[in-house]
């Protein structure tokens, strides 16, 4: 079974409900197993793979998501475009809990994981000095805009390692380096997106205010906020992916050129 869109589903969107006349399927990669089985069904009257990326039980830290996985066995499904639900905290007071972004930078604080499919025989230097495809992005700030739920356009996403939140100072110091929202899942996935040419691009919504402002985060606040998002995500996707042309000719898709020396 083949599918040109993958969603790969961040903390809570994992609703068996979400597709129609699904199949699930085990898919083998040289990076090992991805996170769970993928389910491939109809979703705006398109096929769609679905991959939870903690599990469906929510028992993989984001440290040891492997992406490697993930990615190259939505790459086998046919998959080219993946829209990426995930939740964040807030750097920014505007940037308020319930609120979506559209991210278009990062920056990374991660530390143990691996980036790159190339780690043997050769080196590709790929570049991500815009690491969303715009083209996505663009249908979900439409999708989003005509649904009129609130939304940022841009934002800078820090990704830390995790599991652990930060601490004040390290929160206050992110707020420092002109960062939107902080999240521990966005490296390396996106990277490895890019390397594998396929169109990607992340749907971060804030479940809290990281504790910059005082207020410690919890899980359970985080999971309350995280809730009430998901049906706001699920709308979006719904609308995007009616939006979504037939084939967008965008520079993902040339990621690799000029990528090895």
């Amino acid at each position: 079974m083949q599918a040109k869109i993958g969603i790969i589903g961040g903390t809570g969107l994992y609703d068996p409900n979400l597709l129609k006349d699904t199949k699930e399927l085990a898919v083998e990669t040289p990076y090992g197993s991805p996170s769970d089985l993928i389910t491939i069904g109809e979703l705006a009257g398109k096929r769609v793979a679905f991959l939870p990326r903690h599990g469906k039980k929510h028992t993989i830290r984001p440290t040891d998501v492997n992406s490697r996985a993930n990615i190259f066995a939505l790459k086998k499904l046919g998959v080219t475009q993946i829209f990426a639900p995930a939740a964040v905290g807030s750097l920014r007071a505007k940037y308020e809990p319930g609120d979506i972004v559209f991210v278009d930078q990062f920056i990374d604080r991660t530390t143990k994981r691996e980036q790159s499919f190339y780690s043997k025989e050769k080196v590709c230097h790929i570049s991500v000095a815009e690491p969303m495809c715009n083209t996505l992005r663009k249908i979900l700030i439409t999708a989003a805009s005509d649904l009129k739920i609130n939304f940022h356009e841009n934002g800078t996403y820090v990704c830390i390692e995790g599991p652990r939140f930060s601490t004040k100072a390290e929160s206050r110091m992110f707020r420092t380096w002109n960062a939107d929202v902080i999240g521990m899942t966005l490296v390396p996935e996106c990277v490895l997106a890019r390397e594998a040419e396929l169109c990607y691009a992340s749907i971060s919504t804030i479940t809290d205010y990281d504790v910059w402002k005082d207020h410690p985060v919890s899980a359970e606040e985080v999971v309350t906020t995280m809730k009430a998002n998901i049906e706001k995500v699920k709308s979006i996707l719904l609308k995007s992916i009616k939006y979504l042309p037939a084939g967008p000719d965008c520079e993902c898709r040339k990621a690799l050129n000029n990528a090895f020396l």
